[in-house]
């Protein structure tokens, strides 16, 4: 992944959110947006296992959830350090 340009990025906004610029992200709306990931994550998971014939776009979907759930799990350690880290589940069939 590529955490350094995510890292100028927080840096970016941080500087924003320092000069009054934009409104500081809550760890809270992070851990609901990684619920809605992982809730995704499972129903490609489900639909997988149920059609075979998509299970090559499907898997793609499923690496970019998986991808998005690190990068999720990155911000909410950068904003809120005391914030309990799962890493992503490996239960994705290749």
């Amino acid at each position: 992944m590529a955490y350094e340009k995510l890292s100028e990025k927080l840096e970016k906004y941080l500087a924003r959110v320092k000069a009054g610029k934009a409104s500081k992200i809550k760890p809270r709306d992070v851990e609901k947006v990684i619920a809605k990931l992982r809730a995704r994550r499972a129903e490609l998971l489900d639909a997988v296992e149920k059609t075979p014939a998509k299970a090559e776009r499907l898997n793609q979907k499923l690496h970019m959830a998986d991808d998005l759930i690190a990068r999720a799990e990155w911000l909410l350690g950068e904003l809120h350090p005391d914030a309990p880290y799962q890493p992503p589940t490996p239960e994705r069939p290749d």
